[in-house]
């Protein structure tokens, strides 16, 4: 495999696990069929096309947008590429959300919300 494919374990698995989030949490709840291969090469730091990263991260705003109460949603920042992996253009150390973190212990998504998405 050639090391400019594979860049190492990128931020968003550090993203998943302070949110408490799993690789299945993610595939659960994707509305673009996410599935749980490219959950693992985005993690794993596999080199991803433009589309797949933006999908990555479109899911994981819905894994965490859906566990939220309407106040906690005020205070979420959307999250992009930019934050996820670290080979992305633009790239921003850090989460912007890292405050919220403990806010997902033990919630599972609002029926509401997969009603929203049609699952």
């Amino acid at each position: 495999m050639s090391t400019e494919l594979d860049l190492g374990p990128q931020p968003l698995e550090d993203i998943l696990n302070g949110w408490g989030l799993s690789h299945h949490n993610l595939v659960e709840v994707s509305p673009e069929q996410l599935t749980h291969k490219q959950v693992q090469r985005a993690s794993s730091g596999r080199k991803l096309t433009l589309k797949m990263k933006q999908k990555v991260s479109r899911t994981l705003n819905f894994a965490v947008w859906g566990r939220l109460t309407n106040e906690e949603r005020e205070q979420f920042v959307e999250y992009f590429p930019k934050h996820l992996f670290n080979y992305n253009k633009g790239y921003e150390e850090g989460d912007p959300n890292v405050e919220m973190y403990s806010l997902l212990e033990g919630r599972k998504i609002r029926r509401d919300f997969l009603e929203e998405l049609g699952l």
